[in-house]
């Protein structure tokens, strides 16, 4: 190792210490590297495992790396959405004294996957939907806290599976700028028409490679984003005025935001002179209203549409064992033990890198109401989990991390068969079977 060699972290990690970082990171051995799907970078990206997990490795300017760190820092302890930061690699050299690129050292999102990972051989226009709206919903969350992306795209995002939508997370932050208060109009249009441009073109390059849906528009799907993004930062931020008497308009925004996944931390409340009318407008906004009570309730740090979903279930159970009148986190225990757990203990080890618990419950409880619906009774739990198990899981690829066998890093090529094998991808089993609603 250099003498001049220098990490900054707030925690090392002994394992930095083991990997090969006088070698550049295009010839490191492939007993150091994950292989694991990455999108498009202007940087040189790989996986390393690092102490029993994994993480992503960017080589970079020492100014930028150390730039990008402290921003993901900043990001994170506002409770954005984005990968945790882990080090700065710094005064790297190589055997002969010859300077290397310094290092920007991340966490791998557990199930998560670039955008181009997560069709297995062609976009179709309800993902394509599901995927801008993500990131219309990660954009809003950080226009709300003062960031400015300047790089907006799918390939600079992660997504989760989120109970039939996707979570988007912030993976690239080299070009962003953290604001104190909320930004200008002028900035927000700016990381739009970013945003506009950039999507089009990447759905566009999809269909370059003949892996897109007929009936996909790409400008359309553009445009969706901004529709999206604009709807959800006016039902955020817009001011409402209505009549003294009517201050239950007050109550009604509260739900409507608590229904969007926010909650309303401070509001600003106007009279006027004449005291007939009242003006009401959301100033401190925050995203996760279902995952904190679900979190205070049981514990599961989870997605927000899982979240609701797993609430809704909950309260469900609540009417069923007629506990409406039992304090909530005796009945939330109950419903953890005998509800949540069994299902998730019920998938065999070999199946839980498929997908996340929270997702893996979700898709149980779908796969219940179409099995009901078909034989028109209600079908009990144990059996659809079976089912579900064993018509469904199976056929899935895995979502987590697969720390080995070590190999190499794979890319994601564009092909101009549909059909053809992708070979940068997660290798999947054959999807002949699988049933349409776990297609993505």
């Amino acid at each position: 190792m250099s003498e001049s060699l220098s990490i900054t972290a707030s925690t090392v990690d002994p394992g930095l210490l083991q990997l090969p970082w006088s070698t550049g990171l295009a010839d490191w051995p492939s007993s150091h590297i994950v292989a694991l799907p990455k999108g498009i970078s202007r940087h040189l990206v790989r996986f390393a495992n690092l102490s029993g997990r994994v993480v992503a490795i960017k080589e970079t300017t020492e100014e930028m790396a150390r730039r990008e760190y402290d921003m993901l820092g900043n990001l994170d302890r506002l409770d954005a959405p984005c990968v945790d930061r882990v080090a700065v690699i710094a005064g790297r050299t190589d055997a002969s004294g010859r300077p290397l690129p310094a290092a920007l050292v991340t966490a791998h999102l557990r199930f998560s996957l670039p955008y181009r990972a997560l069709f297995t051989q062609v976009l179709r226009p309800h993902t394509a939907t599901r995927l801008v709206d993500a990131l219309a919903v990660l954009l809003v969350r950080l226009h709300n806290v003062g960031f400015y992306w300047g790089d907006v795209s799918l390939s600079n995002t992660l997504f989760r599976r989120d109970a039939g939508a996707f979570a988007a997370y912030l993976v690239d932050a080299e070009t962003g700028e953290l604001h104190g208060n909320r930004l200008t109009p002028g900035q927000r249009a700016h990381d739009l028409d970013i945003a506009r441009i950039n999507i089009a073109g990447e759905i566009m390059d999809l269909e370059a490679g003949g892996r897109l849906e007929g009936g996909v528009d790409a400008v359309a799907i553009a445009d969706g984003l901004v529709s999206s993004y604009h709807s959800l930062w006016g039902a955020l931020t817009d001011k409402e005025s209505f009549a003294v008497d009517e201050s239950w308009r007050i109550t009604e925004r509260v739900h409507r935001l608590n229904a969007l996944g926010f909650d309303i931390g401070e509001m600003s409340i106007r009279a006027a002179s004449d005291g007939t009318k009242v003006s009401i407008q959301p100033k401190v906004v925050d995203a996760g209203h279902h995952q904190r009570r679900l979190l205070r309730l049981t514990g599961l740090d989870v997605e927000e549409n899982q979240a609701r979903r797993l609430l809704n279930d909950l309260d469900e159970f609540r009417a069923r064992v007629s506990r409406l009148g039992a304090d909530e986190e005796m009945v939330a225990h109950e419903w953890l033990t005998r509800v949540f757990e069994p299902i998730v203990m019920a998938i065999p080890w070999d199946l839980r890198a498929k997908l996340e618990p929270a997702e893996v419950f979700h898709q149980v409880l779908e796969h219940r109401w179409y099995m009901s619906q078909a034989r028109g009774r209600s079908v009990p739990l144990a059996e659809v989990v079976s089912s579900y198990i064993d018509d469904v899981l199976r056929h899935r690829r895995d979502e987590a991390t697969v720390m080995g066998p070590p190999t190499d890093t794979m890319s994601l090529p564009t092909v101009s068969d549909a059909d053809a094998p992708e070979t940068g991808e997660v290798p999947t089993t054959d999807t002949d079977a699988v049933d349409w609603r776990d297609l993505v």
